[in-house]
């Protein structure tokens, strides 16, 4: 196997690995911070319906990736390296800073920065690009509104239950958070596999773009391993932060995120789960009361989320630079 693509999957791996990290706070702060489920419990539940979400839902969103922003016939390798590198360098700061900003925004700003520096802004395709850019900017606003008209719903269809209510719901999360996590699986694994299948078409492995299964339980596994490996910091920034999380909120995020996640991944459409469970986590708060969800927390991460993609792609080009130094 040539030494570039292998390069590029342990990178691709370790990418996806991070990936399960960085958004396995989102998977279990309402389940943790409504004391469903010990945070070792709710870790290892959430990796192991993570792994298994790929194969039950399809590779759509892979193919968007791999497919629909940068043709194969103008892909190489030193791209598709300088892609992860970017990315894996804004994850790793942002990780380490304890701000839950988005996987799936750091590799397509990625993407955009490595093969703008490399094949010029016209072997990207914009089409695709809107697809994706949709999907990513209008999925936290459905997450929100959906998130507070659900939680009205609860609300109205549990009036009058008596506090046992609590438990159905403290027990349920159970459930709901299986569910979310192998919508998290189902979209943010396929991202990763989307990038190894365009270096096995770009190294001609592949003579057309068809994700393996090899390279589905690879990419499920290595996100599967970074989730059960737990993002700490983010869990407590994530499951307190906004509100005090009770039960019924718990449920309320997770069946709205995992709706908005699952759909996407039907459709193709790359989102952020942490974008989608952060304003999902909002909505429900605002159904309670509009000041109970402190929005200078949100407004900071809405910060971090809009520098994700000029900066991870500023960092893309910058080792594609280096790179091109070392391969000529």
């Amino acid at each position: 196997m040539d030494g570039q693509l292998i390069a590029l999957i342990v990178l691709a791996l370790f990418f996806d690995f991070l990936n399960g990290i960085h958004d396995s706070s989102n998977i279990v702060a309402t389940i943790i911070s409504s004391r469903s489920l010990s945070p070792k419990w709710a870790l290892s539940l959430t990796a192991v319906s993570e792994f298994c979400g790929p194969f039950l839902f399809g590779v759509a969103v892979a193919k968007t990736i791999g497919s629909e922003i940068i043709p194969p016939v103008h892909m190489t390798m030193p791209v598709l390296l300088s892609a992860l590198g970017g990315a894996i360098l804004w994850n790793l700061l942002t990780w380490y800073l304890g701000i839950p900003s988005s996987s799936s925004h750091a590799l397509i700003g990625g993407l955009i920065g490595a093969a703008a520096t490399g094949v010029g802004f016209g072997g990207i395709r914009i089409e695709g690009l809107n697809k994706v850019f949709i999907a990513l900017f209008l999925s936290p606003v459905i997450g929100l509104a959906a998130g507070f008209v659900f939680t009205k719903l609860v609300y109205w269809l549990s009036a009058g239950a008596s506090m046992k209510i609590n438990y159905f719901f403290k027990r349920v999360q159970v459930l709901t958070g299986i569910g979310l996590a192998l919508s998290h699986g189902a979209n943010d694994a396929q991202k990763t596999m989307g990038i190894i299948t365009l270096g096995l078409v770009t190294t001609g492995t592949l003579s057309t773009f068809e994700v393996p299964l090899w390279v589905v339980g690879i990419s499920a596994l290595a996100i599967a391993l970074g989730t059960v490996s737990g993002g700490w910091r983010l869990i407590k920034t994530l499951g307190a932060g906004f509100f005090r999380v009770r039960p019924v909120h718990g449920f309320s995020a997770q069946v709205t995120a995992a709706g908005v996640i699952l759909g996407a991944a039907f459709l193709g459409g790359p989102v952020s789960t942490t974008q989608v469970v952060s304003s999902a986590i909002m909505g429900v708060g605002a159904a309670d009361r509009i000041n109970k969800v402190r929005w200078n927390l949100a407004g900071n991460i809405l910060a971090a989320w809009l520098i994700t993609i000029p900066f991870s792609g500023l960092l893309a080009a910058g080792m594609y630079g280096i790179l091109r130094l070392f391969t000529i």
